[in-house]
């Protein structure tokens, strides 16, 4: 666990002093956020001690990428995740796992196993939470900073795009957060 912690430290340290303050959405409260879904899948599910170190290590490093580049940022996170996680004594193997649950985040969503589909879950966890509105409104804001010009009733079309096309992976969050999805679905779709 030295290893994991260690690069916790080193992470959280990173995103603090590099994360561009214009990332309203994809900073570090939003990794904090994603972080604490992990761990309540891990508690939930009684996920392996292994399994867990793996799943929390990807929570914390899926958005790392956003430090180099906001575009395709999953390459330069994985790329900095990998020297960490070397740097820290991860194995091979570990290494492995941790890339595809950095790619599993990617969107559209694609995850192959367990492990990839409980981080999808917790990365989109907010769009069947009551918090939905006011994340969506920093993602907006984000996405106008970097140059995205929505207005309106693109933001509203693109919101309905998105909700209609994700899906989530786990029995919880398809019990538990979908519902409310749906609800706030509803509800975009009747704004006039």
């Amino acid at each position: 666990m030295t290893g994991y912690l260690k690069l916790r430290k080193k992470v959280l340290e990173l995103l603090r002093e590099e994360l561009s303050p214009d990332l309203c959405y994809h900073g570090l409260s939003h990794t904090l956020d994603v972080l604490k879904v992990t761990n309540d899948y891990i508690r939930r599910l009684k996920i392996t001690k292994e399994d867990a170190l793996l799943l929390r290590t990807g929570a914390l490093c899926h958005d790392l990428g956003f430090t180099v580049t906001y575009e395709r940022h999953e390459d330069h996170g994985i790329a900095l995740t990998l020297n960490y996680m070397r740097e820290f004594g991860f194995s091979p193997e570990q290494r492995k796992v941790v890339v595809g649950l950095i790619r599993a985040t990617e969107v559209p969503q694609n995850p192959k196993n367990l492990l990839e589909r409980i981080l999808c879950d917790a990365d989109l966890d907010y769009l069947g939470r009551d918090d939905y509105d006011k994340i969506s409104q920093k993602l907006l804001k984000e996405l106008r900073h970097f140059g995205v010009e929505l207005s309106e009733e693109a933001w509203r079309d693109k919101q309905i795009s998105f909700l209609e096309k994700h899906r989530y992976h786990t029995p919880f969050a398809i019990k538990h957060r979908e519902p409310v999805k749906q609800m706030h679905l509803e509800r975009i779709r009747n704004r006039t």
